[in-house]
C-alpha cells in the first residue's frame, strides 16, 4: 500500500517542479493540461476494479498485487523518458497504464484481509494495512521536494521505480494468498487464523449474486459514500501542492513537507481509530453498524467543517492554513473503520467484488474532481477561486455521508451465504 500510493501521488509534487520555469528542464504546461495529467491515472484505474475483485476471488490477491507493483515500478522508471520524447500526452499514457495495473490493489487487499485477518483483530490490522497508503503519501510528498531540488524531478520517478522493483522480488518469496498456502507461518498460527475465520474445512466457491448486490440499498449507500470520500480526498491530494505554492508561496522543499503533514497526521490518527473501534465492539457499547457510522461521520463531517474554516483562513498565514489542512486530512482517517470495513461486514465472501464495484465508480469521481477543480481555478493565485473548490468538496462530504448514515448497514446480507441471481437458495460454505 505504501509503495502503490507513493507511485500514485508522486506526480502531484513532480508536476510542480516539471512546470517551474526557473528550472532548465521544465515544460510549459498550463493548469488545464496539468489537471488532465493529474487525473489521467484514474482513467485506467477504474477499468480493472470489478474484474480485479473477481480475479482476486479466483486466483488469490497475492499474484495481482505482485503484478500491480511490478508494472508500476517499470513505468515509473520510464516516465522521465516519456516526458522528454512524447510530451504530456505520453506522460498521460504512462499514468493511464499505472492506474490500470493499480486497479487490482484494493480488491486484492480486501480479498487478502478477508483470508488473513482474524475477526477479533480486523479493525486494528485492517487500519494498519490501509494506513500504509497515507504513510506512503506522506513520505512521497516529503522526499519528492528534496529529490527534485537536489537531483531534478526525474529522481522522484527513479526512486519509486527502484524501491518497487526490490519489493516485488521480496514479495515473490514472502507473500501468499492465504494462510493455507503460506510457508512463512507456523502451524499454530495457521490454525488460529483459519479457526477464527471458519476456514478449517475445504471451502466451496459461491456464484457472485450480481442482481442482489446491485439492487441492495445498503450497498448503493457504500457506492455513494465512497464517491464522497474520493471527491474530497483526491481534490486535496492533487491540488494541495499548487495551493501551497500559489497561495502560501512556499518553495518546493517546504511545499513537500507541508503537503505531507496532513497525511502523516492521518496515518498516526488511524491507529487510535482502529483500536478504539475494536474496543467499543468488544465492550458492546454500540452495534457494528453504529460504530462504523460514527467513525465514518467523524471521517467526513470533520473534514467538511475544517474545509469551510480553510476557506476563510487569513491570507498568507501559512501556520493557520497548514493546521486546517492537517485537520481536514487527518480526521478523514475515520473512514478506515467506517465504510471501508462495511464491505467485509456485509458480505465477507464477496468483499473483493464489492470493493471492486464501489472503487470503480468512486474513481470515476477521482477523474472528475481534479478537472472540476481546474475549471473552478481560473486564477490559481486568487483565494476566492480556491474557496469555491473547498466549498464544493465540503458539500460533497456532507451529502454523501448523510446518505450512508441513513441507508448503510454492517449486517451480514442474506446473499453473502447463498442467494444467487435468480433468487434461489443453496447451502454453501464460505469462500476461503
Amino acid at each position: 500500500m505504501l509503495l502503490a500510493f507513493s507511485m500514485r501521488v508522486n506526480m502531484s509534487i513532480a508536476i510542480v517542479a516539471m512546470t517551474d520555469s526557473s528550472n532548465e528542464d521544465y515544460f510549459d504546461w498550463n493548469v488545464q493540461i496539468q489537471s488532465v495529467i493529474l487525473s489521467s491515472f484514474f482513467w485506467g484505474y477504474v477499468v480493472l476494479q470489478i474484474p480485479g475483485g473477481e480475479l482476486a476471488a479466483r486466483f488469490g490477491g497475492s499474484i495481482l498485487i505482485t503484478l500491480c507493483i511490478a508494472i508500476n515500478s517499470a513505468i515509473s522508471l520510464l516516465i522521465p523518458l516519456g516526458a522528454h520524447y512524447g510530451g504530456w500526452k505520453l506522460v498521460c499514457a504512462c499514468r493511464v497504464l499505472q492506474g490500470l495495473s493499480q486497479g487490482f490493489i484494493f480488491p486484492s487487499v480486501h480479498n487478502l484481509i478477508g483470508k488473513w485477518i482474524p475477526l477479533e483483530e480486523k479493525s486494528r490490522f485492517g487500519t494498519l494495512i490501509y494506513s500504509g497508503g497515507q504513510l506512503g503519501t506522506a513520505i512521497q510528498l516529503i522526499i519528492s521536494g528534496y529529490l527534485a531540488s537536489y537531483w531534478g524531478w526525474p529522481a522522484i520517478f527513479y526512486t519509486n521505480g527502484t524501491l518497487g522493483a526490490i519489493w516485488t522480488v521480496a514479495y515473490v518469496f514472502l507473500g501468499a494468498d492465504s494462510p493455507r498456502n503460506s510457508k512463512m507461518i507456523s502451524d499454530a498460527e495457521r490454525l488460529y487464523i483459519q479457526t477464527s475465520l471458519g476456514q478449517v474445512k475445504e471451502q466451496k466457491k459461491l456464484k457472485t449474486p450480481w442482481k442482489a448486490i446491485l439492487t441492495s440499498l445498503p450497498f448503493i449507500s457504500l457506492i455513494i459514500v465512497h464517491c464522497g470520500q474520493n471527491w474530497g480526498f483526491w481534490t486535496l491530494m492533487t491540488q494541495m501542492p499548487s495551493y501551497m505554492k500559489q497561495i502560501l508561496e512556499v518553495d518546493i522543499k517546504q511545499n513537500g513537507v507541508m503537503s505531507a503533514l496532513p497525511y502523516l497526521a492521518m496515518y498516526l490518527l488511524s491507529f487510535p481509530f482502529g483500536y478504539l473501534s475494536d474496543y467499543i465492539l468488544r465492550k458492546n457499547w454500540f452495534s457494528i453498524t453504529t460504530s462504523r457510522k460514527i467513525s465514518n461521520s467523524i471521517g467526513h463531517m470533520g473534514p467538511a467543517i475544517a474545509l469551510i474554516g480553510l476557506s476563510y483562513s487569513p491570507a498568507g498565514n501559512v501556520a493557520v492554513a497548514v493546521a486546517l489542512l492537517t485537520a481536514v486530512v487527518s480526521l478523514n482517517a475515520g473512514h478506515y473503520t467506517g465504510y471501508l470495513l462495511v464491505h467485509i461486514d456485509m458480505a465477507p465472501n464477496f468483499a473483493g467484488t464489492l470493493m471492486g464495484i464501489t472503487n470503480c465508480i468512486a474513481n470515476i469521481i477521482s477523474i472528475i474532481a481534479p478537472l472540476v477543480a481546474g475549471l473552478l481555478l481560473q486564477d490559481e493565485t486568487d483565494p476566492a477561486d480556491w474557496r469555491k473548490v473547498f466549498y464544493v468538496s465540503s458539500a460533497v462530504y456532507i451529502i454523501c455521508n448523510l446518505f450512508f448514515v441513513i441507508f448503510g448497514t454492517s449486517k451480514k446480507q442474506k446473499w453473502n451465504e447463498s442467494e444467487t441471481d435468480n433468487g434461489s437458495t443453496e447451502k454453501a460454505e464460505k469462500v476461503v
